[in-house]
């Protein structure tokens, strides 16, 4: 591979380290100054540059101000940097809602700049819009160079990416949500290990491990959160952000000591995911007997992380909800070619109170089921007359792999 390509590589995985160092600092500290003040030293770091800098917008005086900013001289943080329009980069990018970005800002002569500009040499610069969801944006990530600096799309992503964190961050002082975009980021890792494992595969090996590490340690955060957490609201939302980071987790445990590869067996990670499944319940359960039977079968990592997700939803939706005298038992089993040969069935059952689902219902962990299935392009029913009994059929064409047992 070209040094080059391997220096691109290292570059990517640095940039996503930094992705999920940042979050999960986020996530401890509630002063958003020090978060702030966090994100422009990430990202400085990240992109290699010596200044950027975090700017909000303020509607009634329609300018920027700069919040918070790394490698700046005194004066330049708490002061406005420009007017909220297309006179600057960062009003530009805060109009357009896209990336704006300034090669050479000495020969760009549609800006009015400050004076600190000049002062520190600042030749070339990126801005992307804090976007928060359904509100006016918060403002702009910038980072600035005193080099002219050609900046890629890889760079623009881990910017826009590291803005959507931090919009997060702004938009609530609720754990529940920063971590949702801490998570976002780790579906983004994920997805790049896929790509660089065709380029490199002792690299790939490396990210697959970092990619497991900090699933598990922001697992290990969320669990510690619960026990600093009275609410009952959050602590549900925290228990169901901390299932997915689970299955996600047990997904690349599964992962290492095998070969590397874009598939796994999904028979052997479920037994695996309900061995844990009990241990992270709330309440006692040791009179709760959960049981797991599965065929073999490999499939693509994105089916297996679904259905993973699938099991752990309702799973726990039974040890919740299914046995109010605290006793019964759970059965998980899957079936390959149990209606057509080209078909597997997935069976969650329990033995309590049955599940009748509500129209309009909020259950999230039900909606994110069907969502999910549809996803993966099964079909999903509920039987609630004695117990409950889920039934998910979706396709079992295996990605790889010897001959499938079938169904007697």
């Amino acid at each position: 591979m070209p040094d080059n390509n391997v220096a691109r590589i290292h570059k990517l995985l640095r940039q996503q380290a930094a992705i999920a160092s940042f979050g999960s600092f986020a996530l401890r500290e509630n002063d958003l100054h020090k978060v702030l003040t966090e994100a422009a030293r990430v990202c400085a770091s990240g992109l290699d540059v010596p200044f950027s800098k975090v700017c909000r917008y303020r509607s009634e005086e329609n300018d920027l101000l700069v919040e918070a900013g790394y490698g700046w001289k005194p004066g330049v943080i708490g002061n406005v940097v420009s007017r909220a329009d297309e006179s600057s980069p960062q009003g530009r990018a805060f109009i357009t809602k896209e990336p704006a970005i300034s090669k050479d800002l000495r020969t760009d002569t549609t800006f009015v700049l400050p004076a600190f500009y000049a002062d520190h040499g600042i030749i070339s610069t990126v801005d992307v819009v804090i976007h928060i969801k359904d509100k006016h944006p918060y403002g702009v990530l910038e980072i600035d160079n005193n080099v002219q600096q050609d900046y890629d799309q890889h760079d623009i992503d881990f910017l826009t990416g590291f803005a959507n964190v931090l919009a997060e961050a702004v938009a609530t002082s609720a754990r529940t949500e920063l971590l949702q975009a801490t998570i976002q980021e780790m579906k983004i890792l994920v997805e790049e290990k896929d790509r660089l494992l065709d380029q490199k595969k002792v690299l790939a090996e490396e990210l697959q491990h970092r990619v497991r590490n900090n699933l598990q340690l922001i697992y290990g955060m969320l669990t510690k959160q619960l026990d600093d957490t009275s609410d009952e609201y959050g602590q549900r939302g925290l228990r169901a952000i901390a299932r997915r980071v689970f299955t996600l987790a047990k997904v690349y445990e599964n992962l290492l000591g095998t070969e590397m590869t874009h598939t796994t067996d999904f028979g052997i990670y479920m037994k695996s995911l309900c061995v844990n499944l009990a241990e992270i319940q709330d309440g006692n359960t040791d009179n709760i007997d959960l049981t797991c039977e599965s065929a073999s079968i490999t499939l693509d990592l994105d089916m297996v992380t679904a259905l993973g997700i699938i099991v752990a939803e309702l799973v726990t939706n039974s040890f919740d909800h299914a046995f109010p005298a605290g006793n019964g038992t759970i059965a998980v089993s899957l079936i390959i070619g149990a209606d057509t040969p080209e078909t597997a069935r997935l069976t969650i059952r329990d033995d309590g109170t049955g599940f009748v689902e509500k129209i309009g219902s909020k259950r999230h962990g039900v909606g994110l089921v069907r969502r999910l299935v549809q996803q993966i392009g099964g079909d999903i029913n509920l039987a609630s007359d004695k117990g409950t009994l889920w039934t998910v059929t979706f396709p079992a064409i295996p990605a790889s792999g010897p001959d499938l047992p079938k169904a007697a």
